[in-house]
């Protein structure tokens, strides 16, 4: 007998007839022997349906308020769920995120999960019962509803299932494992098998769309094995587990292209060359709660003392930013600030990078072959990212994906999409 947490996400339960197929999936694996635990997002819009009720109401509403209203779609889905699940045969009992024991920090729209403590679950499960949790949701300490903020409800399935010890958290969405590249970009992108959290977290953090990166680093940090499947398929999927002794001693070269289009580019001229100025510009960007991604200082060849410090970030953020740093300008000393709200990054992956040579070079090859001029580099252990034109970056992402052929086996992938939330 297995523990299986299933998670699903808003566009596997975005009708009744999806609610059904869902449940009979559920039903099976339950009459497998397994014991089966499931976290739900909203059925389909329901989310920005209920924003776009309370922008009706109010252009502000309370933080509080908005979470007890967010979560309401998830309580839907889980009670329809049960009522499914009942129907093919199988006792079912549905849990709100409070009443399931997944305990937040205060922080409204985007809490972080402490803790949870699944002693109502342990019970439906002893007693021979489907538990459905609704996901993206918990209870602070102050005893208020909480919402986790973007990718909540994976994040959910995979707390739970480190709390239960699980043998698997299955995340299922509407597409058949992680791919090689976007198929919407390069149409003969292949299924991954089996990845490493290490290099999903990589791809997930450069703008892969599959797996949520919270949820990521929270199964890295438990070593929760997920398996990423299709919910209108029985196809195999993609594993994504923390390597083990019995994996091959040569891991591939390369996992995957990633490519992002909500970058934006801030780059802020003159700033004084002594110690302690790039601290400053920091300080500032992380008291506007910036999230950096991609840094370069490049002193300029004209002139003596000042340099150059770029970087990139969310291009809806960037207004706030640039606000910021105006504000500490004297502070900080710098001639002017310059910026970009469209930025399109390319990454490529793979955990094998750290034992291989010319990796580096077979890329920039390959961008230069294909007419594509590099703005910005930034690298990891086992990561390649540059900066490029939005316009070329199709083009990027297609000449990387050939010249590590990484199109070479069979085509798997049908659609590319998102997971809900």
């Amino acid at each position: 007998m297995a523990l299986i947490v299933q998670k699903f996400g808003g566009s596997s339960v975005s009708d009744a007839a999806a609610m059904k197929r869902v449940a009979a999936r559920v039903a099976r694996t339950h009459k497998d022997g397994n014991q089966v635990v499931v976290v739900v997002s909203a059925m389909g819009d329901t989310t920005d349906d209920l924003l776009d009720l309370a922008g009706q109401v109010t252009d502000e509403p309370p933080a509080r308020e908005m979470d007890i209203l967010l979560t309401a779609g998830e309580r839907i889905s889980m009670a329809l769920l049960a009522m499914a699940i009942d129907r093919e045969g199988v006792p079912a009992r549905s849990y709100t995120g409070q009443q399931a024991g997944v305990m937040t920090d205060s922080k409204y729209g985007r809490a972080s999960i402490v803790g949870v403590a699944p002693d109502r679950i342990v019970r439906t499960l002893k007693e021979g019962q489907v538990a459905i949790v609704a996901g993206f949701q918990g209870v602070s300490g102050a005893n208020d509803v909480t919402t986790l903020g973007r990718g909540g409800s994976d994040t959910t399935a995979v707390a739970i299932a480190a709390a239960l010890h699980a043998d698997v958290c299955e995340i299922y969405t509407d597409v058949d494992g992680v791919f090689s590249a976007d198929p919407r970009v390069v149409p003969n992108a292949r299924r991954i098998p089996v990845l490493s959290t290490e290099e999903t977290l990589e791809l997930a953090s450069h703008g892969a769309k599959i797996l949520h990166l919270r949820a990521v680093e929270f199964a890295r940090r438990y070593n929760v094995p997920l398996h990423v499947r299709s919910s209108f398929s029985e196809l195999d999927g993609t594993i994504v587990r923390n390597p083990t002794e019995e994996d091959p001693m040569e891991e591939p070269i390369i996992a995957g292209v990633a490519h992002d289009r909500s970058q934006g580019k801030v780059t802020i001229v003159g700033v004084k060359d002594i110690p302690g100025s790039a601290s400053r510009v920091f300080s500032v960007l992380a008291g506007a709660e910036a999230n950096i991604d991609m840094i370069v200082q490049n002193p300029p060849t004209d002139r003596q003392g000042v340099t150059d410090i770029s970087f990139t970030a969310p291009k809806e953020g960037i207004p706030a930013l640039v606000a910021a740093l105006e504000a500490h300008r004297a502070e900080i000393g710098f001639e002017e600030i310059q910026h970009i709200e469209n930025v399109g990054i390319v990454s490529l992956v793979g955990a094998g990078m750290r034992t291989n040579t010319g990796v580096s070079a077979t890329l920039f090859g390959a961008l230069s072959d294909a007419g594509i001029n590099i703005e910005m580099i930034s690298t990891s252990e086992i990561r390649i990212s540059v900066v490029t034109l939005p316009e070329k970056l199709d083009d990027a992402v297609r000449a990387i994906h050939s010249a590590f052929d990484l199109d070479s086996q069979d085509v798997e992938a049908v659609v590319y999409g998102g997971t809900g939330r």
